[in-house]
């Protein structure tokens, strides 16, 4: 499975982006569920650096199946809330189409 968290603080303000594992739909190589989850993780981090220049600190780990993204300021621009609401909104499709066996989506407040 793939867990993604994504960490709020009380005001709502995204504070970080973690996802982990694999989604175990298909064997690797085959796995649509979680190559739409890579996508749509990965895409928003670049978009996140390169289109709307958010200062943020990524951290991975090929292996584990693990990315971290630290949102270094705070609140972010309004257009990277923008993003990190589609990626939210993307993971919850993924989560109601294919189950949380093999995505499960958390929202935590820190």
């Amino acid at each position: 499975m793939t867990k993604v968290t994504i960490l709020k603080n009380k005001s709502g303000d995204y504070r970080e982006l973690i996802c982990e594992g694999h989604a175990g739909y298909a064997k690797r190589g085959e796995d649509i569920v979680c190559a739409a989850i890579s996508v749509l993780v990965i895409n928003t981090i670049n978009s996140l650096e390169e289109l709307t220049k958010e200062p943020v600190r990524v951290e991975t780990d090929e292996a584990a199946g693990k990315i971290r993204c630290t949102f270094t300021e705070h609140p972010l621009r309004e257009t990277s809330q923008v993003l990190m609401d589609s990626l939210t909104l993307g993971l919850q499709q993924i989560q109601a189409q294919y189950g949380s066996k093999h995505c499960k989506l958390t929202v935590e407040e820190v």
